[in-house]
């Protein structure tokens, strides 16, 4: 019960800051230049006329106050709106690309996580030795290199050099395996969808887990430095078992905060892996959106993202007191 209390609170504080969100994004669109209906019409002959009643279709004709005033009762009913280069309603249009950004964010992670937690570990166990060293060295490099760049190399090596993965696209392991020439099993398909999804998984992936591994390192250096672990080293408690019982779960509090308020950096930094792979996801369709002055379609993305991470707020901050019970939900003794 209190957990729900707490989770309901969170919720509600979530109200005010995505109003927000949805008013900023909302004057930066209209307010900026270009005109959608000439985009739109762009390369084609048209009359006044007919730039007039697009304009009254879209409610580009009101004033600004009363297309936002629009727009929120739209989206309170759940209707993002229609959109003005697609012509298509934009909830459509992102069920459509989700899938492969949530496909590439969420393998991403798991990538992320599954090297960097234990890679981190074994530098803090052999602290100033040359493996501590190389990790430091890598994540570095890691931080230091944008996503972009590190898909462009992997494509030349691994695709254009060596040939042994592709280059571009994605094969989505929720289709069926007909969909796809050649393909004639699940297991195929599934091995066909790993195939792709390697190199764009590890491109997207290299910052975040470079950055849990540096902090993973600190907190578990800060760890085996305290009184609790020196206590279990002088009443002969193994070594492995210090590390996995004692030191791990206290040291994993603020991985869980940066995994929970990186992930619109992790939805942003999809963006130009999916440009680079060639991946019709979220990132290439925001990048459309923003190129033709489609304001509800940058309006629906941004609201979806804004969502996201608050979402991821409020679960990484639920989620604490699974991890440390000395955590509770906003409570005074």
């Amino acid at each position: 019960m209190k957990l729900l209390k707490y989770t309901i609170y969170r919720l509600l504080q979530a109200i005010p800051v995505l109003i927000g969100i949805s008013v900023i994004t909302f004057l930066l669109a209209n307010l900026g230049p270009g005109d959608p209906v000439s985009l739109m019409l762009q390369g084609q002959e048209h009359s006044e006329e007919l730039v007039r009643a697009i304009e009254r279709r879209y409610g580009l004709d009101r004033p600004l106050h009363e297309r936002y005033v629009t727009y929120m009762a739209g989206l309170l009913e759940g209707d993002l709106g229609q959109s003005i280069h697609y012509q298509r309603p934009v909830a459509a249009l992102m069920m459509d690309r989700i899938g492969p950004t949530l496909l590439l964010v969420l393998s991403a992670y798991a990538f992320a996580l599954v090297t960097a937690i234990p890679l981190g570990i074994v530098a803090a166990d052999r602290r100033n030795e040359p493996t501590d060293h190389t990790s430091r060295i890598a994540a570095l490099v890691g931080v230091s290199t944008p996503s972009f760049w590190i898909g462009i190399v992997l494509i030349l090596i691994f695709a254009v050099k060596l040939g042994w993965l592709p280059s571009s696209g994605l094969v989505y392991p929720w289709r069926p395996p007909g969909s796809y020439p050649g393909i004639d099993g699940h297991l195929e398909l599934y091995y066909e969808s790993a195939r792709h999804l390697l190199l764009p998984m590890i491109a997207l992936g290299t910052l975040q887990m470079a950055t849990i591994m540096r902090v993973e390192r600190t907190q578990m250096i800060e760890s085996l430095q305290g009184e609790y672990v020196k206590l279990a080293r002088a009443y002969g408690v193994p070594e492995r078992t210090i590390l996995r019982k004692h030191a791990f779960q206290v040291a994993q509090l603020p991985i869980i905060t940066i995994v929970g308020l990186n992930l619109s950096t992790a939805i942003g930094g999809a963006v130009l892996v999916e440009t680079v792979f060639n991946i019709n996801g979220m990132g290439r369709l925001f990048i459309n959106a923003i190129s033709t002055n489609d304001y509800q379609l940058v309006m629906g993305i941004t609201m979806l993202l804004g969502f996201l991470f608050v979402l991821g707020v409020i679960i990484t901050d639920i989620s604490y007191a699974y991890v440390d019970p000395r955590v509770t939900y906003g409570e005074r003794e």
